[in-house]
């Protein structure tokens, strides 16, 4: 009989030169990778902990101030930079809204000024407290919080505007000191970012991934932008008119990164945009309804707002006011409501207002007051659900881009 040849075991291939350096290529492609996300993490940590140690000590010294005088036997005071109508004005050069140099003093040695100064020395305890502990607040919770401590503000309102006070007195926005007001905005395209935040600290995200677009809060705000395909920013006041946008992908047809506002932007929101278009240089384009308040809502994305006149980095004078325009309704016979008394007063103040100085605002102003009519954004659906993306939104956008 024939013996059977055992078989023996098989001789694994050895990997090719090429293989070899294909694969040491990869790790070195992923190390050099790893080395600047860690590089990148710990300069935006250290460029945190350097901004967290410039508000601490401010608080300090705030403390401090109050605490010698008492300390002294002497009544307790503050300087204040005043935010009245008169000491906001205008800066052309900046074209935006600045803080004078006004001021008044608050003291504990007149009666009318004790609950105030009290309550301001409580929301600077309060920040620091927040500050220490690297926890972040809302608006509302601060009100809340005063309760427990037995400081008495009438509502939320007088909560808010103490808030704003401090951060006056501070030179530095409330977002510093870890404050944030609740969160409505929103924001879709492809764009990814990465985390800073403590337990989320380098975690990568492309905006593209939630069809309702991601809110717009302290955590996005403050990431790291890594990559962008975008080459233009639409702002968009109607939470519908965003649904469109990125329901038709306008996205991907005009490579643009989607953003909500849900009516007058949060002071995160309009950060964003500047940061948006002063870091990656993206052209920003708002689309508001067709009324005093749309045009008021991205005049303050341009130029700020008299209320946030003490923060200059929520501007972003570079952006375009987009529409609907007051010819839009005449252009495109859109369905519309006659303009009422108070429409009517607030373009005579926009009139005078130093901020609509230009052709375009004065022009369109001078059209609502000849009209003397109003549209939404949605009215363009007249024509159908995607007239505003299929014809309307690439003409203005080719208007816009020769100006």
């Amino acid at each position: 009989m024939r013996k059977r040849k055992s078989k023996g075991k098989s001789k694994r291939s050895k990997p090719s030169k090429s293989s070899k350096a294909s694969k040491a290529k990869t790790l070195e492609k992923f190390t050099k990778k790893s080395s600047r996300r860690g590089k990148r993490a710990k300069r935006h940590e250290a460029k945190r902990l350097e901004a967290k140690k410039r508000v601490l000590e401010k608080l300090r010294m705030l403390g401090e101030e109050v605490y010698v005088k008492l300390a002294h036997g002497e009544f307790p005071s503050l300087k204040i930079p005043s935010r009245s109508t008169s000491n906001i004005v205008y800066d052309p050069k900046l074209r935006q809204y600045v803080l004078g140099d006004k001021f008044f003093i608050r003291s504990a040695r007149n009666i009318r000024h004790i609950r105030p100064l009290t309550q301001l020395i409580w929301v600077a305890y309060t920040a620091s407290i927040l500050c220490k502990m690297d926890k972040t607040s809302t608006l509302r919770d601060i009100y809340y919080m005063a309760q427990a401590d037995g400081i008495d503000f009438r509502d939320q309102q007088e909560s808010d505007e103490v808030i704003t006070e401090l951060e006056t007195v501070l030179g530095i926005p409330r977002e510093e000191f870890n404050i944030f007001p609740e969160e409505r905005s929103a924001i879709f395209g492809d764009l990814t970012i990465e985390y800073t935040v403590r337990n989320y600290r380098g975690v990568r995200v492309n905006l593209t991934m939630h069809p309702d677009g991601l809110v717009i809060g302290p955590t996005l705000t403050s990431a790291e932008f890594v990559k962008c395909n975008a080459d233009k920013v639409i702002v968009i006041e109607k939470g519908a008119m965003f649904t469109r946008f990125v329901e038709e992908q306008v996205h991907k047809r005009f490579k643009a990164i989607l953003i909500h506002t849900a009516g007058q932007p949060p002071r995160a929101t309009r950060r964003l945009i500047r940061r948006l278009n002063v870091e990656l240089g993206l052209p920003v384009y708002v689309f508001v309804d067709g009324d005093p308040w749309g045009m008021h809502i991205a005049q303050v994305i341009l130029s700020g707002s008299a209320r946030a006149g003490h923060i200059p980095e929520l501007a972003t004078p570079d952006a375009q006011w987009a529409g609907v325009y007051a010819s839009d309704i005449v252009r495109y016979k859109l369905p519309s409501d006659p303009l009422t008394k108070v429409d009517l007063k607030r373009l005579d103040e926009l009139k005078r207002d130093p901020r609509y100085k230009g052709d375009l605002w004065q022009k369109e102003i001078n059209t609502f007051l000849k009209i003397r009519r109003k549209s939404e954004q949605e009215a363009f659906s007249r024509y159908g659900l995607t007239f505003i993306v299929n014809k309307y939104l690439p003409k203005r956008l080719k208007e816009l881009s020769r100006r």
